[in-house]
């Protein structure tokens, strides 16, 4: 069970990103739930141990009554009836008395736990006040951000700061920047992870704040850095939190995320058990499962954090052509560390300090010799041209 939480715990990026929270406490409930039925019968066990041992030391009661009434009997022992008739009531209700406590020790301290336990969840704060807000029906993806400003709790300095960006339907942007820059923060703005400190995001015309954030990550997918998968097989963990998929849309998703043909290579296809985490699998192939599942959703938006990151460059040449099938018609949103991966970009949005430094496209930003420019010649290893 805790294997399972914790692997619950690792799924909460993709679990909120993807509005599936329910899906989520439904599977960990049907693990409470088997949980649940071996405690039953445990404790059964412990009732027949119970019965077994009320039965021993009744019979050993009986047995040293019997032995003293034939003491007295026989004379061997200076002892009246009544001085046995004491002594093994004496010895009865001690002994009783110590079986009931020693019994009801193990339940105080389970139920001391499970009230720290309680008293710990109803005391941590609610992530999101969803509750009542307008919900979601459709998402066509046009962004608006106005003046938006984020500081973190106990920090003095803003990760992102006056933020104004008109962002079109079906139009990627690409955030750049050195580390820092406010380019993860933007994007978890964007799924709603944070909400702005001041200013607002405004959704096909609707402030964020104001909607129901659940309802608006049904239409959205994100592909993290770091591939994230469950102990389950190939097909559970593509379509995630979907009721029911046939296995030709499957198949498809996997097709067109440049992951048919390894997983046609496993024993059991789709029906392989990744593993913990998906060790089973190389990074390049569990980045494709990743981008399976965006893909099998049908996302009207997109975020993409890193996605090519720490991969060789065969397998990065696959997952970009997947990403490209993933990105086309959708507003997307790209974190990229290699800016040779989003030169297709329609504009590239360059960070600093939590400010927009440069906006522009790949040629027009090289073109203007500025940030922009001396980041893509660090990495290229050419030096920056002269200002």
């Amino acid at each position: 069970m805790s294997a399972r939480v914790i692997e619950m715990t690792h799924l909460i990026p993709i679990t909120r990103a993807h509005g599936l929270e329910s899906s989520a406490l439904d599977r960990i409930g049907q693990s409470l739930q088997r949980v649940r039925q071996a405690g039953l019968e445990v404790d059964e066990i412990n009732a027949v141990f119970g019965s077994i041992s009320w039965m021993t030391f009744n019979l050993f009661n009986m047995a040293c009554l019997i032995i003293a009434a034939w003491a007295y009997a026989a004379g061997w022992l200076p002892i009246t009836i009544g001085d046995v008739v004491m002594l093994t009531t004496y010895f009865s209700m001690m002994t009783g008395s110590v079986m009931v406590l020693a019994g009801t020790l193990p339940q105080i301290s389970k139920g001391l736990e499970a009230v720290r336990s309680i008293g710990e969840v109803l005391e941590s704060p609610d992530l999101e006040q969803n509750e009542g807000k307008a919900a979601v029906s459709a998402v066509r993806g046009e962004f608006r951000f106005e003046k938006v400003s984020f500081q973190y709790t106990g920090t003095e300095a803003h990760a992102v700061q006056d933020f104004d960006l008109t962002v079109a339907q079906g139009e990627t942007i690409a955030l750049v920047g050195p580390s820092g820059a406010g380019k993860s923060t933007l994007l978890n703005l964007v799924i709603g992870y944070v909400r702005p400190t001041s200013g607002r995001i405004v959704l096909d015309g609707q402030d964020m704040c104001e909607a129901d954030l659940r309802t608006y990550r049904r239409f959205l997918s994100v592909v993290p850095q770091e591939s994230i998968l469950f102990d389950g097989t190939i097909r559970e963990n593509v379509t995630y939190g979907l009721a029911s998929v046939s296995d030709a849309v499957v198949e498809q998703a996997l097709r067109d995320a440049n992951a048919w043909e390894f997983v046609q290579r496993l024993p059991d296809g789709t029906k392989t058990l990744v593993g913990e985490r998906g060790a089973r699998l190389s990074g390049g192939q569990k980045q494709r499962l990743a981008i399976a599942r965006a893909l099998i959703r049908n996302p009207s938006v997109l975020v993409l954090d890193e996605a090519t990151s720490a991969l060789d460059t065969e397998t990065e040449a696959l997952i970009q052509e997947a990403l490209e099938r993933l990105m086309r018609g959708r507003t997307t949103f790209v974190v990229a560390h290699r800016l040779s991966t989003i030169r297709n970009a329609n504009r590239i949005v360059v960070m600093q300090h939590g400010r927009i430094a440069e906006i522009g496209s790949h040629d027009a930003l090289l073109a203007k010799n500025g940030l922009y420019a001396q980041l893509h010649a660090r990495q290229a290893g050419e030096k920056p041209a002269a200002e």
